[in-house]
């Protein structure tokens, strides 16, 4: 059910209703243990559903057998269902240690641990934020809080709101649940009325790129000349300031790239009086290999390397080499870029870009800011085919914009290429699996969000003293 609160479907009353029904059966459950499996299975449900894609990209492009990649997928899955099945366990044991009342667990104790464990998943063994709940409320009143405290501090609301929706259906002290849950939804109308940054500079013309390049024959060299063409001619077709290609939008080294290939990239974007973006791996002895993006054009040439790898995609974790070795799966790492690395000034702009999976990671967004004026990522999202992937990445890219203030223009080699204001509202958008160009005007923003000047610690450390006050309180009385 809660898989139904995320795009394609973003139904959020799903979502609240799932986890109202998950703290239901947390608070009626017999023991830690018990409250564990329950976790365990709501987890299993939610990642089973919800990132099945996985085996798309397994499967399908990945050329696994079709028994090993849902073993796989089975088992990534499983190992993510252990958050909330070790939320559920913590809220459960430290209930019993505190006695904690069950109008305290419900809307004090349970949120608190949901969210710490929703943000543990954001980085333990590189991390995977993908499903967290706070992203179903993107359209929701309570998305007000993200731009005060990233999408964690959605979550919390979020958890906070089915712990008063609990309340209410169970009649433990509604009149004050009633109360809370109309002040908790009224604050949020009023932080997403309010507008945290403001527009600076001249308005930009812009050309996304969507070559649409079908997975299956993206990297086989008979398509390779066919593949430059389709770019070349959508860029010289363009007349904006900035253009934008996607990631690895030329499967090829860049330094065994024809010459005349950049120079019609470059000429295009000189005609203009402008710069482009072109996604392609790099390498050099020094470095190793990289995932980049490279500008052209009249400004100086300047680049930007992925910092946030895909495990098992880029690089194989610690520990894990003898999987690939067993597999007989000839592999080699990606070298990540700087972490500090900073906005790229092209087109009259200073352009934050980030790489396809790195946008479901605020934290790392937010590093270029509040120096960056406007926000890109390039993506190849087509190793997931017609699945709920994509969809999913443009509401994680939604968020993003609204937790920094700043348009976010995200291009997708089979889509969703799509502009997205400060607001979180997508006001232009193509359709998957077409080939085009997407033209439009943007504006650069100027200033900083709670979000971009804290990130998620504030909105951490009150979850901890959330916790802390249960578990002293109970010891208390």
């Amino acid at each position: 059910m809660a898989v139904l609160g995320f795009s394609p479907f973003d139904f959020f009353p799903a979502a609240l209703l799932a986890l109202t029904v998950l703290m239901h059966l947390w608070l009626r459950a017999a023991s830690p243990r018990a409250a564990f499996g329950l976790g365990f299975f709501f987890g299993l449900g939610l990642y089973g559903a919800g990132a099945s894609w996985v085996y798309v990209s397994l499967h399908r492009f990945g050329a696994m057998p079709m028994p090993l990649a849902a073993a796989a997928t089975l088992g990534f899955c499983a190992f993510l269902a252990l958050f909330p099945a070790l939320a559920g366990w913590l809220q459960a044991r430290i209930a019993r240690d505190s006695a904690a009342p069950v109008v305290l667990r419900a809307v004090l104790l349970i949120p608190a641990v949901w969210m710490l464990l929703e943000w543990s998943l954001s980085w333990f063994l590189s991390g995977f934020p993908w499903l967290s709940l706070g992203y179903t409320a993107i359209d929701a009143p309570l998305s007000g809080y993200a731009p005060v405290g990233g999408v964690y501090a959605v979550s919390l609301a979020l958890a906070v709101a089915a712990g008063l929706t609990w309340c209410l259906a169970l009649g433990h002290q509604r009149w004050f649940a009633a109360g809370a849950l109309a002040l908790m939804l009224a604050c949020g109308y009023g932080l997403r009325a309010t507008e945290w940054t403001t527009p600076v500079g001249e308005p930009l013309r812009v050309a996304l790129l969507q070559g649409n390049v079908p997975q299956e024959v993206k990297f086989d060299p008979a398509r390779y000349a066919t593949t430059l063409e389709v770019y070349a001619q959508l860029a010289e077709s363009s007349d904006a300031r900035l253009i934008v290609l996607p990631e690895t939008a030329v499967p090829r080294f860049l330094d065994l790239v024809e010459h005349p290939f950049l120079e019609r990239l470059q000429a295009a974007a000189v005609r203009n009086g402008g710069d482009l973006l072109l996604g392609v791996p790099t390498r050099s002895a020094a470095a190793g290999y990289l995932n980049s993006v490279i500008s052209l054009g009249v400004s100086p040439t300047a680049q930007y390397h992925k910092v946030h790898l895909v495990p098992f995609g880029e690089f194989v974790p610690p520990g894990f080499g003898w999987i690939m070795r067993a597999l007989a799966i000839p592999f080699a790492d990606f070298s990540r870029g700087g972490a500090n690395q900073r906005p790229l000034a092209i087109a009259g702009q200073r352009v934050a870009v980030n790489v396809c999976y790195e946008d479901a990671y605020g934290v790392e967004i937010i590093r270029q800011l509040p120096e960056a004026t406007l926000l890109v990522n390039v993506s190849n999202v087509a190793w997931f085919g017609d699945s709920l992937a994509p969809a999913q990445h443009l509401q994680i890219a939604r968020m993003r914009a609204l937790e920094t203030g700043r348009v976010y223009l995200t291009a997708a080699n089979t889509g969703i290429t799509a502009a997205i204001w400060p607001d979180a509202s997508v006001r232009q958008q193509m359709p998957q699996f077409v080939r085009g160009r997407m033209d439009l005007e943007v504006r650069g923003y100027s200033g900083a969000t709670p979000y971009v000047r804290f990130g998620d610690w504030p909105v951490v450390l009150l979850a901890l003293l959330a916790l802390v006050f249960v578990a002293l309180g109970g010891r208390s009385r």
